[in-house]
């Protein structure tokens, strides 16, 4: 049976704006990070205590995890565990201001 994936609407947006981004270059290279991105969202469902976990002083962001997407490791999958798969919260790249990003 498939774990379940949520994503939340910022990490949707994340995934489209590194799309079109990555896009701007190569076409081919954009549709890659969009699959690698599925991909690991299923690796993480299946296996959601793989990330390291993040501490945070803000208590939303209480069990957060995080994990690289495959083959484009400069972007990094911010995501809670859930009892039946994971739940992501942001898709991000890792040169971004991480603390002022997730206001810690």
């Amino acid at each position: 049976m498939p774990r379940r994936i949520v994503k939340r609407r910022a990490a949707v947006t994340d995934l489209l704006e590194h799309f079109v981004y990555i896009g701007e270059d190569s076409e081919e290279a954009a549709q890659r990070f969009f699959e690698r991105a599925k991909e690991t969202f299923r690796l993480l469902a299946s296996q959601p205590e793989m990330g390291r976990r993040m501490h945070y002083r803000n208590p939303i962001l209480t069990g957060i995890r995080t994990f690289p997407v495959r083959d484009f490791e400069k972007y990094l999958i911010f995501y809670r565990p859930l009892r039946d798969g994971i739940e992501v919260v942001r898709v991000v790249h890792g040169a971004r201001d991480l603390p002022t990003l997730f206001g810690t």
